[in-house]
């Protein structure tokens, strides 16, 4: 079952420090671009996830083309995309060896939350970050390092 109590949510976001989000736009009228943001300005380490501006830059991160190509540790992938297509992104996710996936506002999944679940990952759907971290008053983190 996706987490749902404030508690667990905290504790989560508490214990994540790198985060891959898949969908990051380049584009500043796009959510996902402000949400790096914010999540960067918290701490986290952000790693930029999208097919269509591999290669480019997003915060000054390097934008990979999917979850496989990042070749580093993930504790968290935030998903950006349409709920049908947020179960491809979980199956990276469990393959990547993430330890959690959060699926943004509106983007919910049952399916792709029952196997992450069935993997041994934390789930949250239909939430966002950004909202939750001054909401639950998470303190900021130490960079990554």
């Amino acid at each position: 079952m996706p987490l749902t109590r404030d508690e667990a949510i905290k504790t989560l976001l508490e214990g994540v420090r790198t985060i891959a989000l898949v969908g990051a736009s380049d584009r500043p009228d796009r959510p996902s671009y402000r949400v790096m943001k914010a999540l960067q300005d918290h701490g986290y380490r952000v790693i930029p996830v999208n097919p269509q501006i591999t290669g480019e830059h997003v915060h000054g991160e390097f934008v990979f083309r999917d979850l496989g190509q990042i070749g580093e540790p993930i504790d968290m992938v935030d998903i950006f995309r349409r709920s049908e297509a947020a179960g491809e992104v979980v199956d990276e996710a469990i393959a990547a060896g993430a330890k959690a996936v959060w699926m943004q506002l509106g983007v919910i999944n049952q399916d792709a939350a029952a196997r992450a679940e069935a993997a041994g990952l934390k789930v949250v759907m239909d939430h966002c970050p950004a909202i939750e971290i001054p909401r639950l008053r998470i303190a900021r983190i130490a960079a990554a390092g």
